[in-house]
């Protein structure tokens, strides 16, 4: 069901000065000015659902980034001690906008809203668990301006033990290849490597490197062609909105680079949220997505049945994982 954003919400997006091109979209009967911007200044957008005492680590490391000119809070949903924290930072820094009270809308209608009270000329969107390493923002912006646009600059994505994340560079998104790569199975089968769509165990480039898909954990794009993409496909609750925006930057003939020095270290697996409920959303986020990009009646066909497997392993691999609690937050 569809929820409407309250009164104070609807106000801040009203009041926010958007580009004239972008009022039917954004702003419908709102006057449209566009303010001078600096043209490197950052916002950084964080969505934040029940996400852990490392939300604030992340928040400390942006507001420690120069380049970092506004940073966007959304918050979809924390346990008490979290939202007044989040207000104690909010009142502390001017530079600080938090979003509150709307309830869970989903993280891709979440990250347009963060998107629309923007009021800087490139977006950051980065995951609450997600820790930016030294001169990140800047290197990423640093390549989109030397980019034809539109163009999206990924982050290089790591554990915390310094290693590249299993995302972080990936190749073309099917049906075929997510099974392959959901189920391990070129550690088993080594003949089905070609099938595999992630690259972390490939050379690091020595320069930005087009990939078909970078991780949404961390990456850069400019807000007009954010905008004119149509931001996050918000049919897409939890998962695969990353995916789905990478394509679409590319049949706008646009680039998506992988930035093999803009850093970030991303904890991972740290909501407390049931591990059901986000791979369920990852499994029908993936089913959606194939069928979008299926243009055949050969491809639904296939998309079609392999769907309830693709779901299915979704599930299984959310029972492996050990749901953590609201209470650890701050433990």
């Amino acid at each position: 069901m569809e929820r409407t954003l309250p009164p104070t919400i609807r106000d801040l997006l009203k009041a926010q000065r958007l580009a004239a091109d972008e009022a039917e979209t954004l702003a419908p009967g709102t006057d449209i000015v566009l303010p001078s911007r600096d043209t490197r200044g950052v916002t950084v957008v964080i969505i934040a659902y029940h996400s852990g005492r490392i939300l604030f680590d992340s928040i400390e490391r942006v507001l420690a980034e120069p380049a970092v000119k506004q940073l966007v809070l959304i918050d979809n949903g924390s346990s008490e001690r979290t939202v007044e924290l989040l207000r104690d930072i909010d009142e502390a820094y001017e530079r600080v906008l938090l979003v509150q009270g709307h309830g869970n809308i989903g993280f891709a209608r979440a990250a347009n809203m963060g998107a629309q009270l923007a009021n800087q000329p490139w977006i950051v969107f980065l995951n609450p668990d997600a820790i930016l390493c030294d001169g990140a923002i800047e290197a990423m912006v640093d390549t989109a301006l030397k980019t034809p646009r539109p163009c999206l600059v990924g982050a290089r994505v790591l554990n915390p033990d310094g290693t590249e994340q299993r995302g972080s560079r990936r190749g073309e998104v099917t049906p075929v290849t997510t099974l392959v790569s959901l189920m391990r199975l070129p550690k088993y089968l080594p003949f089905l490597r070609s099938y595999e769509i992630h690259r972390e165990d490939e050379p690091l480039p020595e320069a930005p490197l087009p990939v078909a898909t970078v991780s949404g954990a961390c990456f850069c794009i400019a807000r007009a062609d954010f905008i004119a993409v149509g931001g996050f496909d918000t049919r897409f609750f939890l998962h695969v909105e990353d995916v789905d925006l990478c394509w679409r930057i590319r049949q706008r003939g646009g680039a998506v680079l992988f930035h093999p020095a803009a850093e970030v270290i991303h904890e991972g697996h740290t909501s407390r949220v049931d591990p059901v409920f986000v791979e369920m959303n990852k499994g029908l986020g993936l089913v959606y997505y194939f069928r979008k990009r299926a243009d055949t009646l050969w491809r639904k066909a296939y998309v079609l049945a392999l769907s309830p497997l693709i779901v299915g392993i979704s599930v299984l691999r959310a029972a492996l994982r050990r749901r953590l609690r609201d209470a650890d937050d701050f433990s």
